[in-house]
């Protein structure tokens, strides 16, 4: 019997064990909760009253932030709980957190200010009303925000250039020039809806990535408020609205790569403002010419500035100023062990010359500001008007000896560009089904354009027949007039399918007089929420880049050694085209996105670019017919703080 009773007890405690995970009491805990609060600026928030609450609403837990702005809330049982930041000033911020079993969760709360805040609506909704002016119906759209921009390896450090690279079809040449769909140059730049006026093509990027909050890059048969220029159109938005405050960087690496930067930011009221610089300085500013490392001769100074001021005169207008600034200087990198000419030698008196001590640099300048006003007139009707110029200059300066011996000629040339404008857009919601929209843009350029070079006379089985001499070959040309209007409608007959069809007319008065009439219709169909189809098509006017231009007198180099090879200098006639663009693109998940686009370009009087003097300064041209057509496959995959791009792209030109 007591045996019994043993063997009894002995069941009954091993089946109280074995309930006891179902009737246990709360787990002791031992995990938690930790982060930092910032402000807008990612600066540390000190004082920050943290409360934590469950699912159900239930406060666990209080804390204040620190100096540093840490917070930590400790033991807390595994679950999903809600963050809460609260300080005076500032709005209130929530972030959702999930506690796993022995883990430590963290997280980032970010607070702004109520004063921006404020001026942060006004400024979003205006931003939206300019949206509204620029449609971007039947062509195709690839875009980057600040976020994406953050997540790349260099940050807003990355060059503008190579932030376009992530676009299916933008290739980069040996010189750090952008080109879209097998165009060469051929882009246009909008910063807050304006046209940035074309600057000369240089080595640098004069645009800073670093206020950028938003790029676009617009491609294919465009809407008729898009011409000019028509490969490419960059429609970049910029940061607007800031607390006070700033921040200092300093980023580097290999080819003695220093870049230090600032970014300083405030809003008073209806004033904001936002201003960066920032310097760069490596030896590689140039493509190295041989696969030796270092580069010889290829240091590189850039300095970039930029200034954003906007002013809130009430809730629906909105004035605004934005400056810019680029200063660069390259060294044009050598290639050694290059064999002089003998009777160049012989011509300056000296018996050789070391190809890896020339010294050839280029400075470049590019200056710009444009003054804008934005509002509307009632609900349905708005409107921008920008005034804008523009100053950019390019100067190679030669090795004054080793150039005469190793080419026959040492040019100095020097090319500038003055341009001012006025640009105006609007857009009238007349009801539902239609969205009216038009517009104007007008011009006025002035170019320098400076060649001193220094040759050899030779004679007429081209012996070289006395000493050098210099040829000055200046050519101004002022009152370049670009003009155009237009106007469309953007038309949904039905909630899945828009419709965008105008007209837009182009002329140019400068080195040649030209005009056209060109029709523009785009179509978007939204077959699911997933499923987007677009097709379109547009006839394109694109005048020559006027500052390129060198109209060189021909007859002046004759008998020299830097003589042409034959006296035609026909000037450069305003290209025309035909585009068709079709394309889809499909959600796959709602972190994977995937998009086909095909192209085909049919073009009279293809302008495309070449070098054709010693300068490393572009020069436009004309091939009487061309053919440019291809696909995009591009897909992209963004998940939290992960993003990835994959895009393949097949072109041919054909001229």
């Amino acid at each position: 019997m007591h045996s019994r009773k043993i063997l009894t007890s002995l069941v009954l405690a091993l089946a109280l064990l074995m309930m006891a995970p179902v009737v246990q009491a709360d787990p002791v805990v031992t995990d938690e909760i930790q982060g930092t609060v910032e402000d807008s600026l990612g600066r540390p928030l000190s004082g920050v009253s943290m409360t934590l609450k469950t699912s159900e609403e239930k406060v666990v837990g209080k804390t204040q932030s620190d100096a540093k702005g840490h917070f930590v809330f400790s033991g807390v049982a595994p679950g999903t709980y809600g963050v809460l930041g609260e300080k005076t000033g500032f709005q209130a911020s929530t972030a959702i957190v999930t506690v796993e079993a022995g883990s430590i969760a963290t997280t980032t709360l970010t607070l702004t200010a109520q004063e921006a805040l404020e001026v942060s609506v006004i400024a979003e909704r205006l931003t939206q009303a300019r949206n509204s002016l620029s449609p971007k119906t039947g062509g195709s759209m690839y875009s980057m925000d600040l976020g994406e921009i953050n997540a790349l390896p260099e940050g807003q450090n990355t060059p503008l250039n190579e932030v376009l690279l992530q676009m299916p079809g933008v290739a980069k040449d040996s010189y750090g020039l952008i080109h879209v769909r097998g165009d060469h140059a051929n882009l246009q730049y909008r910063i807050n809806g304006v046209i940035l006026p074309e600057g000369i093509t240089g080595f640098g990027q004069a645009l800073d990535t670093r206020f950028i909050d938003k790029v676009d890059l617009l491609t294919g048969a465009l809407p008729a408020q898009y011409g000019y220029r028509e490969a490419g159109v960059i429609e970049i938005e910029t940061k607007s609205t800031f607390e006070t405050g700033g921040r200092v960087d300093l980023y580097g690496g290999s080819h003695s790569t220093v870049e230090p930067s600032f970014q300083v930011g405030g809003s008073k009221g209806q004033l904001s403002y936002y201003v960066t610089g920032s310097y760069l300085g490596n030896d590689l500013g140039i493509e190295n010419p041989t696969p030796d490392e270092p580069a010889i001769h290829d240091h590189t100074d850039q300095a970039k500035g930029f200034a954003y001021f906007s002013y809130f005169v009430d809730p629906t207008t909105k004035l605004s100023l934005i400056l810019g600034s680029y200063d660069g200087w390259f060294q044009i990198p050598n290639n050694p062990g290059q064999p002089p000419n003998p009777e160049y030698l012989a011509g300056v008196g000296i018996a050789d010359y070391n190809s890896s001590l020339l010294n050839e640099r280029q400075y470049e300048n590019n200056y710009y500001g444009v003054l804008a006003l934005q509002s509307s007139i009632g609900s349905n009707f708005d409107y921008q008007l920008a005034l804008f110029s523009r100053y950019t200059s390019v100067n190679f300066l030669p090795d004054p000896i080793g150039d005469l011996v190793f080419v026959g000629t040492a040019s100095n040339v020097f090319l500038s560009s003055l341009s001012a404008g006025l640009q105006g857009d609007s857009s009238y919601h007349l009801n539902d089904a239609h969205t009216i929209r038009m517009g104007f843009f007008w011009s006025d350029e002035d170019v320098v354009s400076d060649n001193a070079s220094t040759v050899f006379p030779v004679d007429a089985n081209g012996n070289v027949s006395g000493p050098p001499f210099t040829i000055s070959d200046n050519n101004p040309k002022n009152g370049n007039i670009l003009l155009a209007v237009y106007a469309q409608d953007e038309w949904k007959p039905i909630d899945k399918l828009t419709i965008n069809y105008g007209l837009r007319f182009d002329e140019m008065n400068a080195y040649v007089a030209a005009n056209q009439l060109s029709p523009r219709f785009g179509v978007v169909y939204k077959a699911t929420p997933e499923t987007t189809l677009h097709a379109a098509y547009a006839r394109y006017f694109t005048p020559p880049p006027t500052e390129l231009v060198q109209s060189k007198t021909l007859f002046l180099f004759e008998n020299t050694s830097n003589a042409p090879l034959n006296l035609l200098n026909s000037p450069v006639q305003p290209e025309r085209s035909h585009y068709f663009d079709v394309g889809v693109t499909q959600k796959i998940t709602p972190e994977l996105n995937i998009g086909v686009d095909t192209f085909y370009k049919i073009t009279k009087d293809l302008i495309d670019e070449g070098q054709f003097g010693q300068a490393l300064i572009f020069t436009p041209f004309n091939y009487q017919y061309g053919k440019i057509f291809g696909g995009e496959l591009t897909g992209s995959y963004h998940a939290g703080n992960f993003s990835a791009y994959a895009n393949l792209a097949i072109t041919r030109s054909i001229a």
